[in-house]
């Protein structure tokens, strides 16, 4: 999918554009998704498309919004990240736990956020994600825009 960056600096937030076009992180506890329990289904900010399910988010502590899987594995492309460790090869030798697991959009590549192995059962992931990266969508949404696409 190609995006034109100039139409997203419009559409999107400074701290969406920087988190989903630039790899950036929001500050721990700071994002409306962290604490929020409706129920419903969250999607990429840039493109729209499904990613998490409510039913999957859980509270795992680490200030923000994480869920132990994503509604298909298709929605999304998981990336190494050694972004901590830079080019300081000791340390990727050293400690290969700085390497990390980026999450992104499949379908426009936004950068979404990190899973790490340390969920709950069954799946034992932690998909730890922006919430400027993604939106809520309400059931009674998402039933009202498929309504549409068959008509």
């Amino acid at each position: 999918m190609e995006l034109n960056k100039d139409e997203l600096r419009k559409r999107l937030t400074p701290l969406q554009y920087q988190i989903t076009q630039e790899s950036g992180t929001e500050r721990p506890f700071s994002g409306k998704y962290n604490k929020f329990n409706k129920k419903g289904t969250y999607i990429c900010v840039v493109c729209h498309q499904e990613l998490f399910s409510s039913e999957t988010k859980f509270d795992s502590g680490c200030g923000w919004p994480s869920f132990n899987d994503v509604l298909e594995q298709g929605k999304i492309s998981l990336h190494k990240d050694a972004s901590l460790v830079g080019t300081n090869l000791l340390l990727l030798i050293t400690r290969p736990g700085l390497v990390r697991t980026e999450v992104r959009c499949s379908k426009c590549q936004a950068h979404l956020g990190h899973v790490f192995g340390d969920g709950p059962l069954p799946t034992k992931k932690r998909y730890c994600i922006n919430s400027a990266s993604i939106e809520f969508i309400e059931p009674e949404t998402i039933a009202s825009s498929q309504d549409q696409n068959t008509l």
